[in-house]
């Protein structure tokens, strides 16, 4: 039997991001969790298959086709949920935008665009998800950041780390400003997690899976359903005493020191 600390029934959820990836692991296990859920992604085709599957689980679920990047829709969506649901008790910014390019080539209008779709746009998703907890007194806000958001990464990350630091600060700020009037802001910080782009960049590159395994003591890469317990955790009761936290969700990653090294490998099955 499930702990009821960890129940999401009765509850709404708002989740970017949920045509693959970590984002549509989230709205499974809220789903799973019994919350009903508003999901988003710019991929209608990927979004409508998140849908149907959660569909499946008997929860009430109402996709979205929209830009998390452009403010304008992302207001759109809330009026939405505001006439679909009435409510929203857990907003969970997993999509952003990411450009991979060293600082000196770089341009401004691309830095631009990189830091708007991860601290601008996810900003209005929070202001519009805080005014509405803030007036119902509750609720629970979840960021996606990085392990590149508290560390540099290197390798042409440059936009992509400055803008996940802006959203573990504005986690932290949010969180000082809001968690006395009942709405909890923490942050995950993903290190790497397969998904398609990241599966394309280790088949161009096959020394890439080996590098970053180096700093993952846990000695495997993330799989998206690896956020399900912890964004569980962050949206339900029994996190009622966490807000502000930035939790690495890395394998070990930030805990092993450059020039550690990791224990002996578990022997396979």
């Amino acid at each position: 039997m499930t702990h009821p600390l960890f129940s999401l029934k009765g509850r709404v959820a708002l989740v970017s991001g949920t045509a693959q990836g970590m984002g549509r692991a989230m709205a499974i296990g809220f789903a799973e969790a019994g919350a009903d859920v508003m999901i988003c992604d710019i991929n209608t085709d990927g979004l409508q298959a998140t849908a149907k599957h959660i569909e499946g689980l008997g929860r009430r679920v109402v996709p979205v086709t929209c830009d998390i990047t452009n403010v304008e829709q992302i207001r759109a969506m809330f009026a939405q949920l505001d006439r679909e649901f009435g409510k929203i008790d857990i907003l969970a910014n997993v999509a952003g935008p990411g450009k991979l390019k060293q600082p000196e080539d770089i341009s401004l209008e691309e830095m631009q665009t990189t830091i708007h779709g991860l601290i601008i746009a996810r900003f209005c998703a929070c202001q519009e998800a805080g005014r509405r907890m803030l007036a119902a007194g509750k609720g629970s806000i979840i960021n996606f950041s990085s392990i590149g958001g508290v560390t540099a990464l290197g390798r042409g990350n440059f936009a992509y780390s400055v803008g996940m630091g802006g959203v573990a600060q504005m986690t932290r700020e949010l969180s000082t400003e809001w968690s006395g009037r009942g709405v909890r802001v923490n942050a995950i910080l993903p290190a790497q997690v397969m998904n398609p782009g990241l599966e394309d960049r280790m088949k161009v590159d096959p020394n890439l899976e080996s590098m970053f395994l180096r700093g993952i003591p846990i000695g495997r890469l993330g799989q998206p359903d690896d956020v399900k317990g912890l964004a569980i955790f962050l949206a339900s009761d029994a996190s009622a005493w966490i807000t502000g936290a930035i939790i690495p969700m890395d394998g070990g990653n930030l805990a092993q020191n450059a020039g550690g090294t990791a224990g002996p490998r578990k022997a396979a099955n």
